[in-house]
C-alpha cells in the first residue's frame, strides 16, 4: 500500500471556507471518479493551538492507494504531482507542489483488531 500525503495552508479568513470546499466538494468528487486502487482519503486539520493564529491552519490529505499505478491514474501521469483544483488555489495561502509517498510497512490495531477512526 502507498500512503500519499499533501499539505496546504490557509490564511485565517479562508480556513472555514477551505475546509467546507475540501470536505463537501473536493474529497467527494475525487471518490466519485472511481479511481481503481484508491482505498481511502482522509482530511486532517492541524490544531490551531500548534500554529501561530495569524498564519491560519494547515490541512493534510492522506490518501491510501494499492500501488503507484493507482497514484498515477489519480494524478493523470507523474505520481508526485499535486492535484489542486482552481477553487482550492483561490483559498490557500500556500501548498505543497509535490506530494510525498510512503510504503506501508506495518499496521497496528487495538486488541480487538479494530481500527479507530476519528
Amino acid at each position: 500500500m502507498i500512503l500519499r500525503l499533501w499539505s496546504g495552508w490557509t490564511e485565517p479568513a479562508h480556513t472555514d471556507a477551505y475546509e467546507r470546499l475540501l470536505t463537501q466538494d473536493i474529497a467527494p468528487s475525487i471518490l466519485a471518479r472511481g479511481v481503481d486502487g484508491l482505498r481511502e482519503l482522509r482530511v486532517l486539520r492541524r490544531s490551531s493551538q500548534e500554529l501561530d493564529p495569524a498564519e491560519g491552519s494547515e490541512f493534510l490529505t492522506a490518501m491510501t492507494f494499492t500501488d503507484f499505478a493507482a497514484v498515477s491514474a489519480f494524478t493523470g501521469g507523474d505520481p508526485s504531482t499535486s492535484v489542486v483544483p482552481p477553487a482550492a488555489r483561490d483559498l490557500l495561502g500556500r501548498f505543497d507542489r509535490r506530494s510525498r509517498h510512503y510504503l506501508s510497512r506495518a499496521v497496528f490495531r487495538d486488541g480487538d483488531g479494530r481500527t479507530t477512526v476519528g
